[in-house]
């Protein structure tokens, strides 16, 4: 298809990066999530808040990195895509991790929109991998990830 405008297409991954539609959005499942809340972990939850806020912000930020920067480093998988404590350091270190997750987003967001960028040609340094499919991949794990913040949410809540 090369360098087409594929407008129509960029608009789909747009709002899907968006979480709009069937999903509940980033900024719904985050705002105002209890303080005291953010390490815990009931029965049977694999993760914490925090560590699933920290896990979508650092594998957001690995594909966007791998997305847009030829001289891209791969990490090591779990220890660079997961927080070492269950616990936040603190409300700041929050924070800090939505606003970054939010910054992430809006990078993607933004190389899906640039009509400059191919879609559907495969990155130089990757194996075949296109920003079409970086973005599907960002969109199905933030989505997976959001997923179980809202349950782990609704259980503590509860």
């Amino acid at each position: 298809m090369g360098n087409q405008d594929n407008s129509s297409l960029r608009k789909h991954l747009d709002n899907l990066l968006q979480m709009d539609g069937a999903h509940l959005s980033f900024d719904a499942a985050i705002t105002d999530f209890p303080a005291a809340l953010r390490g815990a972990k009931p029965a049977g939850a694999p993760h914490s808040a925090w560590e699933l806020l920290e896990h979508l912000r650092l594998a957001q930020e690995d594909i966007l990195d791998f997305s847009r920067n030829p001289a891209y480093v791969e990490r090591t998988f779990p220890d660079d895509y997961w927080p070492a404590s269950p616990q936040p350091p603190g409300d700041e270190a929050w924070q800090q991790s939505v606003r970054q997750f939010q910054q992430d987003l809006a990078a993607m967001r933004a190389l899906i929109a640039d009509t400059a960028l191919d879609l559907f040609a495969p990155f130089p340094w990757g194996d075949g991998q296109t920003l079409l499919r970086e973005a599907l991949v960002v969109a199905d794990h933030n989505a997976y990830h959001l997923g179980q913040l809202v349950y782990l949410r609704k259980l503590l809540e509860a």
